[in-house]
């Protein structure tokens, strides 16, 4: 073969021989599958217990149900049920210290995140009442007619 050939051969060689030995010295050894096999993927086992003391930023819905019981009692049959709280009110991370009171999203771009009007044929998307945002009430925020904490579809 010419040299046009084998030179570039060389180069991604030499490539790859460089990622292997960057490689070697930049993974931790005990970073891998270990012997749990592939089901929780790649991780340092040394790093487990720095995870396992991580502080959990999202508490889940119970947690915002022991206190704000109007709440969540009229959000759980309504449409809104399957959603968690922190989902819109952002996550309850040190709540209810730190702030007191978790901020409130009111902006339009927080409900048409789910109730843009999208065609999706082959998922469950098109269940969901959209609206075209530039002919529905633009310019004010959706929760100055609809309540998000009760929201009925006769309201749309």
């Amino acid at each position: 073969m010419k040299g046009h050939v084998w030179r570039p051969l060389y180069v991604v060689i030499g490539l790859v021989a460089c990622i292997l030995i960057f490689r070697m010295f930049y993974v931790p050894s005990d970073f891998g599958i270990q012997e749990r096999g592939y089901t929780f993927g790649f991780h340092r086992l040394s790093n487990e217990q720095e995870w396992k003391e991580f502080p959990a930023k999202y508490k889940g819905t119970a947690y915002c149900a022991e206190c704000h019981t109007e709440n969540s009692e009229s959000i759980v049959n309504s449409g809104h049920g399957i959603i968690s709280c922190e989902d819109c009110h952002g996550a309850a991370f040190n709540h209810p210290e730190d702030p007191e009171k978790l901020s409130i999203d009111r902006s339009r771009d927080l409900c048409l995140r789910c109730h843009f009007e999208l065609y999706m044929p082959s998922s469950q998307r098109n269940d969901l009442p959209g609206i075209d945002p530039k002919t529905h009430n633009a310019g004010i925020e959706c929760v100055e007619c609809h309540n998000p904490h009760n929201p009925s579809l006769e309201d749309m």
